[in-house]
């Protein structure tokens, strides 16, 4: 989501509200979607292409009933984002091989039953560097930590309060450009998710709300551009980027997470075999 979605979601400040219904669904498409993402764990290794792994997600979406959300949107035509190493989001699947030692992030929205499921993780290629590890591992805990923000009476700037606050500490940044969503019947909707603090936009949390939180941590400083293909956003420093995103509802009580691995496979390192 750009600067321009950002600004015209504060003009909109029309945000769903969702009952049991819209729960179950959520919870349906979010499964799917973490089976999806738990599935390409194996397969991900070096000598494999991007493009590979973009077919094994669309024919799983298919087989198992969904549509893949991302082919065709707005012209994009894979149904997943690969980003690897500098590459901070819609990375687009091709057959340049994998390296050992890249990391990288996958990104899958389908439609199920008309609800969307989205979500992504970071996955390690062969031997990585301890300083690409240890931004994945600060990257996932930005997650967590905007995740626990999440209740009834909180406010957006209290998620991105907390993934900036622990990211800056650990000497990295948080990227600007880009920015978590409301999301259900809709791909993109209100609440815009800041993953900073932004006193201008902060949205008070209302149980019924479906959005995702998914930080972009840089090693490096947080600018970034997107290249010449429309789409593929890199950081101006070449840095190391890292991103992990979950697809939250905000309960009566707190926040459900309907995007969390069923084989516990959230966070790399993954078991092989």
């Amino acid at each position: 989501m750009t600067e321009t979605d950002v600004a015209e979601r504060k003009r909109s400040g029309d945000i769903p509200l969702h009952g049991p219904e819209g729960f179950e669904g959520m919870r349906r498409a979010g499964r799917m979607v973490a089976e999806c993402l738990d599935m390409l764990t194996e397969h991900v290794k070096p000598g494999v292409t991007t493009e590979y792994l973009d077919r094994l997600a669309f024919e799983f979406i298919r087989d198992n009933g969904a549509y893949p959300a991302c082919l065709h949107y707005r012209g994009y035509t894979k149904t997943i984002c690969t980003s690897i190493n500098h590459v901070v989001c819609h990375g687009i699947p091709n057959d340049k091989p994998l390296r050992d030692g890249d990391i990288m992030n996958v990104d899958v929205t389908l439609i199920l039953d008309g609800w969307h499921g989205d979500a992504s993780r970071m996955y390690y290629v062969g031997d990585v560097s301890r300083r690409a590890q240890r931004l994945c591992e600060i990257t996932y805990e930005c997650l967590l930590r905007g995740i626990a923000a999440v209740k009834p009476g909180a406010t957006t700037n209290d998620i991105g309060a907390a993934i900036q606050t622990y990211a800056e500490a650990e000497r990295c940044s948080v990227v600007r450009d880009f920015c978590g969503h409301g999301v259900g019947k809709t791909f993109h909707a209100s609440p815009t998710i800041l993953h900073y603090v932004e006193p201008a936009y902060n949205v008070v949390l209302e149980p019924g709300m479906f959005f995702t939180i998914e930080p972009m941590i840089n090693l490096g400083r947080p600018q970034v551009k997107v290249l010449s293909d429309g789409w593929t956003a890199v950081t101006r420093d070449r840095s190391l980027s890292a991103q992990f995103e979950h697809m939250v509802g905000v309960t009566e009580t707190g926040v459900e997470v309907f995007t969390d691995s069923p084989k516990g496979l959230d966070k790399p390192p993954y078991p092989l075999g």
